[in-house]
């Protein structure tokens, strides 16, 4: 797979390193200094110690070769006893003078030791200056000095500088070159999504948008070929909805129509027709009534303006209640409803009514699919913490490729068509939404030519035994 260029990563390194070669050469210098310090007392403390022996004067020069550094020692007359110059370091300090006055001076306030980095104006050259005042056994004082010059990483720092300079230079001819090919490569993915913007705002939805050789091109085409896909589904539903609702609207509006005008010119006076017209208007209205009731419900559920009012109840009882309102479909349409549950009594934490709704609106789907025998079960069972409630029938079922546009407003499957089995069509949309409320799970099970069962849990209270 190939990999694509991050361009916050690639700009972030190149700053990166630039900023870090900066920073490296600004603090070289005083990371020098303070080692050289450290290095220098060291050497002066093992002189301090050798001092009054045989070795000492060897010991000057010994360290004074090795490490390129001047070694003197003076009296208390500030006269020069031993000096290491014989080996080509800088220039020491002579008798007299102003170098010398400068370093006696730094024994001021009576201090035995001093470590300083000073400017010598004759080197035109930092130094670092070690001096020690020593005392042999006789009382006699002496002074050892000794002094590193600091000019070899000064040259370097400036070498240094002046390639920092040099590659800045380069780095930003570099970057506006590469930004401006960068800037090309860029905005020509862009331009593209731009032409295919202007497509899909005229109501293209069938355009791709198209990644670039950049992470954040890729990002951004996936979202926006995302956002598309969106703004199909909303189109294609919303030209569903219109066509469904016209369809729904203008059927009954047309039979009530067409009765109202039965009754006026031709069964106005004969009793027994004119009920039977009646009665269809008045069956047509409920149909437009319930129709608006369904539209309002769904509405406020989907736009978030219906909250739920939580309490305890009994979910046995509530089942039983709703079954009542289907009990005039046994006694004159032959539909039997079996009620597969504990007879105890289960308390459950959910909005009552909501529920209810739920319930009624399965139980209506079922009674409209339903196999010959009429058979619908309302199976019930307890699940550890939950309580799973299943509205069971025996009808022709749904093909698997259909469950998962069963929840859709307007969805009816392909082998209901008949006027006869046409309710709404958005009572299971408003089940799924009033659950989603809930957070609780709920789903869908059939198998072709045994039947469908819709499934849905909530929380169980307690469970008591019914006095």
């Amino acid at each position: 797979m190939e990999k694509k260029i991050n361009f916050r990563d690639l700009k972030f390194k190149f700053w990166l390193y630039l900023g870090g070669f900066a920073v490296a050469i600004m603090i070289i210098n005083s990371l020098y200094e303070g080692m050289k310090q450290r290095e220098i007392k060291r050497i002066g403390e093992k002189l301090e110690k050798s001092y009054g022996t045989e070795q000492f004067e060897e010991n000057i020069y010994r360290v004074s070769f090795r490490n390129g550094l001047i070694v003197q020692l003076f009296d208390e007359e500030r006269t020069l006893l031993i000096s290491s110059n014989m080996f080509g370091n800088f220039r020491p300090f002579k008798n007299g003078g102003k170098e010398i006055e400068q370093f006696f001076n730094m024994f001021s306030d009576g201090k035995d030791k001093v470590l300083e980095v000073i400017n010598d104006d004759r080197l035109r050259a930092k130094l670092v200056v070690y001096g020690s005042k020593l005392i042999d056994e006789e009382g006699n004082e002496a002074y050892l000095y000794i002094n590193a010059p600091l000019e070899r990483l000064d040259a370097t720092s400036a070498v240094l500088q002046d390639q920092l300079i040099i590659i800045t230079v380069l780095s930003l001819i570099i970057a506006i070159m590469l930004g401006y090919f960068i800037a090309k490569k860029f905005a020509k993915p862009i331009t593209k999504m731009n032409e295919t913007s202007k497509k899909l705002a005229k109501g293209d939805y069938d355009v791709v948008f198209e990644g670039g050789e950049y992470t954040e091109i890729d990002e951004l085409a996936e979202t926006l070929n995302y956002t598309t896909n969106e703004l199909k589904k909303t189109d294609q539903l919303r030209k569903d909805l219109i066509a469904n609702v016209s369809h729904d609207l203008r059927t009954p509006l047309t039979i009530i129509k067409a009765y109202a005008e039965l009754i006026r010119d031709i069964s106005g006076d004969n009793k027994e027709k004119r009920d039977e017209h009646s009665q269809v208007i008045i069956d047509e209205t409920d149909r437009l009534s319930n129709l608006v009731s369904d539209l309002l419900d769904l509405s406020k559920l989907e736009s978030g303006n219906i909250e739920i009012q939580k309490q305890e109840f009994s979910l046995s009882e509530l089942i039983k209640t709703t079954l009542k309102r289907f009990r005039i479909l046994e006694e004159q349409e032959g539909y039997n409803f079996i009620y597969d549950g504990l007879e105890n009594q289960i308390n459950v934490c959910a909005d009552p009514d909501k529920i209810e709704q739920v319930l009624y609106n399965l139980l209506n789907n079922a009674v409209k699919h339903t196999g010959e025998d009429k058979k619908i079960t309302i199976k019930i069972e307890e699940k550890e913490e939950k309580i799973k409630v299943s509205i069971i029938d025996t009808g022709k079922g749904i093909e698997s490729e259909e469950l998962d546009k069963v929840w859709d407003r307007y969805y009816r499957s392909s082998k209901d068509r008949t006027r006869k089995n046409e309710g709404t069509g958005i009572g299971l949309s408003i089940v799924k939404n009033i659950l989603e409320l809930h957070q609780v799970g709920f789903g869908i099970n059939s198998t072709v030519g045994i039947g469908t069962e819709f499934w849905f849990e909530l929380k169980k209270i307690m469970l008591s035994m019914v006095e």
